[in-house]
């Protein structure tokens, strides 16, 4: 029996559309707003419980054009409500304008003389910066929380990398766009403190996992719902590399090839790094199975997508163990029954949210 299980995520590595592991089943809602302006200057598209809408700061600039010359820097800026603010910032780390959406704490303002402890959340596969807003009720939730809360564009298959391109490196440098180029710019022009944590789903759970343990003592809190968080191990690279190739990308751009380029392969796996997740508040989760769960309505069809619960649960459990040898604690919740969908990353992330605002110290 025990023979048996250790050959399941082998095999299903093999005969799945892998792609699904690291992404999201499909919401069925736009994914990028527009970032048209009206003459006035005003944005055109606001939601319907946006107060009068407020001035933008036009420049015609627009997600993912090419970047322009120069360091990175805000581009263009859009104020959606009282709290939502998106500004688009021209990135040389990735070569795109590429967008970030900001919901700011009560009190906030670019010439406060204090600045915020801030919470990243980071998007899935074949996703964008909006999921969190769009899918969620992060905003309501988070009204509260004396802290920034930043939403990056990362790609529907960036996997929150600088990419090896065969040992050019990037573009993209998804990394450093997150940890250098956001962080740095929003520290400096957004009154952002120096106080972290990051949480993320499907991809953006190994993102949030990566970053926590790739930049010792850049985050206080890592949280990772239903996400890769040992990429290593037998079956999980070709996962990855199958699902590079599905968002029409090179496989072996990301990080080569695993056994030719396994160095670099360990230097983005969470479970070699492990040991740098020490002094870390980690919340680790995932369903254990494919089937549907007790947040599923009755009668929900069955998606590939959900076979990405068994195999983020077979890397959460082997990034457990390794950090128990460590000594170094961690919250590990496998939920069995459950689907890669909203309704349980949104239950994880609330479950874990005094974690968060422990660590915040908001």
């Amino acid at each position: 029996m025990r023979r048996w299980r250790a050959l399941v995520v082998p095999v299903v590595a093999a005969v799945v559309v892998p792609v699904l592991v690291l992404s999201a089943a499909p919401s069925g809602a736009a994914a990028d707003p527009d970032w048209s302006l009206s003459p006035d200057g005003s944005a055109t598209e606001q939601p319907s419980t946006s107060p009068t809408p407020q001035p933008a700061q036009d420049t015609g600039y627009l997600p993912w054009q090419k970047a322009l010359p120069g360091p990175a820097r805000v581009v263009r800026e859009r104020r959606l409500d009282a709290r939502t603010l998106d500004v688009l910032i021209s990135s040389p780390s990735v070569g795109r304008m590429l967008p970030v959406r900001l919901l700011l704490p009560r009190g906030w303002s670019k010439g406060a003389r204090r600045t915020w402890p801030v919470l990243y959340l980071l998007h899935g596969g074949a996703d964008d910066y909006t999921s969190w807003t769009r899918m969620t009720d992060i905003s309501t939730y988070t009204a509260d929380l004396d802290a920034i809360v930043v939403m990056p564009e990362a790609g529907r298959a960036g996997n929150y990398t600088d990419w090896y391109n065969g040992g050019r490196g990037g573009p993209p440098a998804w990394a450093t766009f997150h940890t250098y180029e956001v962080r740095r710019l929003l520290e400096v022009g957004y009154r952002a403190g120096t106080r972290r944590a990051v949480a993320g789903l499907s991809m953006g759970a190994y993102g949030a996992v990566k970053y926590a343990a790739r930049y010792p003592g850049m985050f206080r809190f890592a949280g990772a719902y239903s996400g890769i968080l040992a990429t290593r191990l037998p079956g999980i690279p070709e996962i990855v590399m199958n699902a590079q190739a599905s968002e029409k990308q090179d496989p072996l751009a990301l990080w080569g090839d695993p056994k030719r380029n396994k160095r670099v392969w360990a230097a983005n796996d969470p479970l070699a790094l492990a040991a740098n997740l020490k002094g870390v508040s980690l919340y680790l989760s995932s369903g254990t199975n494919s089937f549907n769960g007790p947040l599923d309505p009755p009668g929900s069809p069955w998606h590939p997508a959900h076979l990405g619960e068994p195999i983020s649960a077979y890397t959460a459990k082997a990034l457990s163990k390794r950090l128990k040898g460590l000594g170094i604690p961690h919250t590990l919740h496998l939920y069995g029954n459950g689907t890669h969908t909203w309704p349980y990353w949104i239950r994880e992330f609330k479950s874990s949210y005094p974690m968060i605002r422990k660590a915040l110290g908001a």
